[in-house]
């Protein structure tokens, strides 16, 4: 390609010409394999003692997302990402030769996947680098890297094109490599408890156990109207009727309704059901789960949030629901984790009655830096109260609250088989990971947070 042709071209055109001359020139611009030998950060960590000009006996192979170029003469550098880290590369013409020298020179461009080869050294200002052998295109890119690549901040565009954001901030990798850290901890915890894991239908014909405005769907081979669901609640209790008696689930649940710092209309949900157990023991089960995470994660049971020192050490503060004054006042305020004990029937339709407080039933809530983390009762196991709680709801909803249960009959005829004292609880996954994560916003935490449509202009922008 001609220094005219460059100039008369703009940035996506030259790359798409740049594709193509590899096509006519018998290099597939998108290949099908890259093979390597090791991850960057197992390289720098193995050669992190490796003295100035020295280098590896071992050739190696890796492949990554070229970040940066530098130099154009007999030498030049540059960087390649891949998941585990970055590493420089180092090219000489004496070592690649006239011609290859000159493809990673004018061929390559920023953002583009390359195959490298090479051994690794030190340079003389001391960084760890790879000296390259050889090196091909893995993958073209057509399009530029953001122009602020380096420090992409906009919070529009790292939340809709998230693909950019993990490539510019490699922060953001490292909250969503926590994430699933904090899944494998939550699950070998409640496995060592001794509960199994279960799956339950995201599509139900009666969407049950919240207090939230569904999401309709249609089927159309069985001409039916169906939700997603808003929680896991009911399939659940119907396997510990069924003879289950420790089982949990983790899964996306869905709610139509606003979207703030700390609400998605999806969101991953922990719910669990033990049986022969009440509020009291979900209570110091939570306690054990959370600290227990936290401790394995950090290493110890306190932890920095939003500049303020949160003590998981157990046992937790309670504090009666009805010696709150202002609930919203005290959800703000509240730091260090807290337990909301002794709520109102007519706000728990699936809750036990309090054994010893007429009006009240036997729930907690969990509060920590201002959220709500958990939520948990004595379950409702009297199917008679069961159905009369149900007839509620629906002459609520008929009274114009669409938050308000349905009924589900076969969830009162699986109580009246006879499900034995159990207690249950609900963990947002979200927000626990924003805390060990210290991240403000619930945005930060999900890999594809839902956001307005932009209008037509702006999608072009983007």
């Amino acid at each position: 390609m001609s220094e005219i042709d460059i100039n008369s071209l703009s940035e996506p055109e030259m790359r798409l010409k740049k594709m193509q001359d590899m096509r006519t020139a018998g290099d597939e611009p998108y290949k099908y394999s890259g093979e390597r030998s090791a991850a960057i950060a197992e390289l720098l960590q193995k050669y992190e003692s490796l003295k100035p000009e020295e280098e590896s006996a071992e050739t190696y192979q890796i492949a990554g997302r070229v970040v940066a170029k530098r130099g154009h003469g007999k030498a030049s550098f540059g960087n390649i990402l891949d998941q585990s880290g970055k590493l420089q590369y180092y090219a000489k013409v004496d070592l690649l030769g006239e011609s290859a020298y000159h493809k990673l020179l004018h061929e390559v461009d920023l953002g583009d996947i390359i195959w490298a080869q090479g051994k690794i050294f030190r340079t003389q200002r001391g960084e760890l680098s790879i000296k390259l052998e050889k090196f091909a295109i893995l993958t073209k890119a057509l399009l530029p890297l953001p122009e602020k690549f380096h420090g992409l901040t906009d919070k529009e565009t790292r939340y809709r094109q998230r693909y950019l954001d993990l490539i510019a901030n490699p922060e953001v990798k490292d909250v969503f490599q926590k994430r699933s850290k904090i899944l494998r901890l939550v699950r070998e915890l409640l496995d060592g408890e001794g509960f199994i894991e279960v799956e339950t239908p995201v599509l139900q014909m009666i969407p049950g156990g919240a207090a939230a405005r569904p999401f309709k769907t249609f089927h159309n081979a069985l001409s039916m109207e169906l939700y997603l669901r808003i929680s896991l609640e009911l399939p659940l209790k119907r396997l510990i009727v069924g003879g289950f008696e420790k089982v949990y689930e983790i899964g996306r649940v869905f709610r139509n309704e606003g979207i703030s710092y700390k609400h998605n209309p999806e969101y991953t949900l922990l719910e669990l059901y033990q049986a022969y157990t009440d509020c009291e023991g979900m209570l110091l089960l939570t306690e054990r789960l959370i600290s227990g995470a936290v401790k394995a994660l950090t290493g110890n049971y306190k932890i920095q949030y939003v500049g303020q020192e949160i003590d998981f050490t157990t046992p937790w503060k309670r504090v009666v629901y009805g010696d709150i004054k202002n609930m919203d006042a005290f959800e703000a305020e509240t730091v260090h984790p807290t337990f909301i004990v002794d709520f109102p029937l007519a706000d728990s339709p699936l809750a036990k009655k309090h054994r010893s407080k007429p009006g009240l039933v036997e729930r907690f809530e969990l509060i920590v830096a201002g959220m709500e983390l958990a939520n948990a009762y004595s379950e409702l196991n009297d199917p008679l109260d069961q159905d009369a709680r149900f007839d509620e709801q629906v002459k609520q909803r008929a009274a114009g609250n669409l938050e308000a249960n349905m009924k589900d009959e076969d969830y009162v005829t699986a109580l009246k088989h006879g499900m034995p004292p159990t207690g249950g609880l609900g963990i947002g996954i979200d927000r626990l990971v924003m805390l060990l994560t210290g991240q403000e916003s619930i945005r930060d935490v999900l890999l594809f947070p839902h956001m307005r449509e932009l209008p037509k202009t702006e999608k072009q922008a983007i």
